[in-house]
């Protein structure tokens, strides 16, 4: 078996990045851009270091890449960069562990809800800016929030993610109810859900038949000064809506990780809400999450290298590399 040249476009823990280099022979980029290759520029490295196997995070891996002659892509991130179709149509393997943290996303939606529930972000600020004894109003009273203890938290969606989300919100002492037509255990409908949680929390996939399906009528439908978080995707609510209920008070608030097309305009209204708690993207932003996706890419490489089959191959796996 030939001994692969690997272009790495991502930083790797150590551990991995020694495994790599058993097995390979590894080109790794000094100045890569903040938000990683374009397609050009991605197939002008290739050509320049002959690599066969791409090591991305989230690089454009397109056309002008995929017109070379690469072997294998492997994917530390996301795959939206990746055309995953033309890389099973060029024959060339896409290795990614898809395989979501639970806990990690766990414990941001209750950072969220710590955050909105007792007003840490705004107080935080009055700190820094030295201003918490300027006003008339003492912070104890201005910053007053919520205790989530004995309070109902709603989970939408009872998979991986929902299930570590409720022993959590279990063990603050609040009781859980959830939704979810396909888990037996979660008896209540949406709307019995809505009307009874003090706490909403989104945890489903974003399809067909859930993009926009918390809209208008289910957060009217939403308990007077309940809170409101999605660590799933930003396609699953109607933001105008949401807006709405937040700056009229129907709602006490919202901590929200992730926006249609993951980025949110600075003039937005929802981030002139002082009642919201708003961050890019972090669910699985940890350092357990990056380590433990870059060593199950690597192991998938090692893999192929020895002729064995991937584990988490996305398109078929090229004979030349498991002859």
């Amino acid at each position: 078996m030939r001994r692969p040249r690997v272009l790495l476009l991502t930083g790797l823990p150590e551990p991995a990045l020694a495994r790599l280099r058993e097995v390979a022979d590894v080109v790794e980029v000094a100045d890569r851009p903040p938000l990683g290759f374009s397609d050009e520029q991605l197939a002008d490295l290739v050509i320049e270091t002959g690599a066969g196997v791409l090591l991305t995070h989230h690089d454009q891996v397109r056309t002008s890449v995929l017109d070379l002659p690469v072997d294998v892509v492997a994917c530390t991130g996301d795959l939206t960069a990746i055309d995953v179709a033309l890389a099973a149509e060029r024959g060339v393997t896409v290795l990614h562990d898809g395989g979501q943290d639970a806990d990690a996303v766990a414990e941001l939606t209750l950072a969220l809800l710590f955050a909105v529930s007792r007003n840490i972000v705004a107080a935080d600020r009055e700190v820094r800016r030295g201003t918490v004894s300027r006003k008339r109003v003492p912070a104890a009273e201005r910053h007053r929030g919520s205790r989530l203890s004995g309070r109902t938290f709603g989970i939408v969606g009872l998979g991986r993610v929902g299930r570590a989300v409720q022993w959590r919100a279990e063990g603050l002492g609040m009781r859980v109810i959830a939704c979810d037509p396909y888990v037996p255990e979660a008896t209540h409908s949406l709307f019995a859900l809505l009307a009874e949680a003090d706490v909403v929390s989104l945890h489903v996939p974003l399809t067909a038949e859930t993009r926009g399906f918390v809209g208008p009528t289910e957060l009217a439908a939403m308990r007077e000064g309940a809170i409101f978080l999605n660590t799933s995707r930003g396609a699953l609510h109607d933001l105008t809506a949401l807006v709405e209920a937040l700056r009229w008070g129907r709602l006490g608030g919202a901590g929200l990780d992730h926006f249609e097309g993951e980025w949110l305009d600075r003039s937005h209204p929802l981030t002139r809400l002082p009642n919201v708690v708003l961050t890019p993207r972090l669910g699985q932003a940890t350092g357990e999450t990056a380590g433990e996706r870059a060593a199950s890419v690597v192991d998938d490489i090692v893999r192929l290298v020895r002729g064995e089959q991937p584990v988490h191959a996305c398109t078929p796996v090229e004979a030349w590399i498991i002859a």
